[in-house]
Order: structure tokens, then sequence, then C-alpha cells
């Protein structure tokens, strides 16, 4: 898979602003492999290898957030930068201070992979090959690819109705709002690293990048059942996170944001 695609190479970290809607990317890219962990080492090890077997062309850095277990030594043992905040930030400030280290670090891409198992390095190559000119984050999706593992039928009935709205809301079809398998380019980043969801993230990011006038593209992936550790969303807090996304999904309609179109008067002017 890995001779398939442009192989990105590696970059020494240093600060390059710019802005969410700048030019194309160069051919050359550096990449980041950001894997948000709580309590998970049972898999990061497998994880990390993976992420090194399939895609050695990607620095791999796991964000520990807060765990109580072995995870950041593991992840360290099997060679990954370990990033641990000074408490528990949940999993949208986990993803958004790896979006922080691939904005200062300079990476033209970044990959966000769980570190659960349930993510499979191999399809990488997917995501990236989907991510030409005038696509800015690419979504591996579960529910295009037929006979693979879902996820339990109380959390597949919120899902769909996520996609549903999701889809109407930003004109275009989109099947898994919860995945959190997303490639994203340079402009993607920049956005995230300054503003990203805390609480259940994926699905208002969508949103958000939509809003931004940013573009996603979602291609067919397998994904696997948790390798270890336990879902922070079990069966009985479907309903209660079903409601909570959904409430977030209309605040993030409701919220202003001072986007300028080509000729109109700047928001902020000096003096």
């Amino acid at each position: 898979m890995a001779g398939r695609y442009p192989r990105p190479t590696r970059r020494n970290f240093a600060r390059q602003p710019a802005s969410y809607l700048e030019d194309p990317l160069p051919s050359a890219q550096t990449a980041l492999a950001v894997v948000p962990a709580y309590n998970e080492a049972a898999t990061i090890v497998s994880v990390v290898a993976a992420l090194r077997e399939h895609a050695p062309q990607f620095d791999v850095l796991v964000v520990d957030d807060g765990s109580t277990d072995d995870t950041s030594r593991r992840a360290r043992g099997a060679g990954a930068r370990v990033v641990r905040p000074a408490f528990n930030l949940g999993i949208g400030g986990a993803v958004q201070t790896g979006f922080v280290f691939a904005r200062d670090g300079a990476y033209d891409l970044m990959v966000q992979v769980d570190g659960d198992g349930q993510h499979d390095p191999a399809e990488l190559g997917k995501l990236l090959e989907a991510m030409g000119p005038g696509v800015d984050m690419v979504c591996g999706s579960r529910f295009l690819v037929k006979g693979e593992y879902l996820a339990p039928v109380s959390r597949r009935a919120g899902i769909h109705v996520f996609a549903w709205l999701l889809s109407r809301f930003v004109g275009q079809q989109v099947t898994d709002p919860t995945s959190g398998f997303r490639l994203y380019n340079r402009r993607a980043i920049r956005l995230f690293a300054d503003d990203y969801p805390h609480d259940y993230p994926e699905v208002e990011a969508v949103l958000m990048l939509h809003h931004h006038r940013l573009r996603m593209r979602e291609v067919p992936v397998r994904m696997f059942q948790r390798g270890g550790g336990s879902s922070s969303i079990t069966s009985g807090k479907s309903a209660y996170y079903m409601i909570k996304v959904l409430l977030a999904l209309f605040v993030a309609l409701a919220r202003k944001r001072p986007l300028v179109e080509p000729g109109d008067q700047a928001p902020v002017a000096a003096g």
C-alpha cells in the first residue's frame, strides 16, 4: 500500500504562519500521526507498531490524556513521541493538542488514529490518495464498506441521525460523522488548532469545516472492534450522547463566524 501514494518526508519544527485558505500544498509534504489515548496500555503498542509498519513516513505522536496505566511508557517504548497534558482534557482537548503540535511543527498533513485499535493504519493509503486539490479533510467511513464492523445498534441509530442532519446542513452526503479516522491538510490543521470542539468533537467538526468553506471527502475503510479498554459511550449513555451532540450541532449552527467574502470590509481594522 505504501508504494501507491507519495511518501511525505519528516521535518524539524518551525512555526510557519498562514491563513486557512492558503495556496495549494507543495509536492514535498511532511506528515504527523496523532493518537489520542486514555488508558490504552493494552493496545497502544500495536497501534504505534502498525503505524510505523504501514506509514513509516509519518511521525507518531501519542497524546496521553491523563492515563492512570502504562500508556505513556509503552508508547515511548514502541517508538512514539508522547505528550502528556497536566490533566485530563477529554477527547476534544487531546485531539486539539495534536493539531497545535502539527501546526507549530509546520506539518503539511496530520492523520488522527484512535489508540484503541479500531482504526487500521493499513487503510491510511486510501485517505492519502483521496487528499487531492480542493480537499481539506478526508474521513474514513465504515458505512461505505459492506460486511465490516459497524457499531452497537444503540450507537448506530444516533450516527445515522447525525449523518442525515449533517448531509443537509453541509450540502453533501456524510455517512460516518463520528469516525475519528481522519486526514487533514495544512488548512484544516490551522483551523482546528485554533478552535476545536471539546466534548464529542467529530460531528461538530464537520460543520465547522463547512462554515469555514473548507471541504471534506469520505472514503471506505475497514474498522475493528476495540482491542482493549472500554468506550466512554456505553449503551446506557447513547441517548444522552445523542441529545448532547444534537444540541451542540444546533448551537454551532447559530454561532456567528467572521468570515469575509471577497470585496467585503475587514471585520477588524486599525485605528
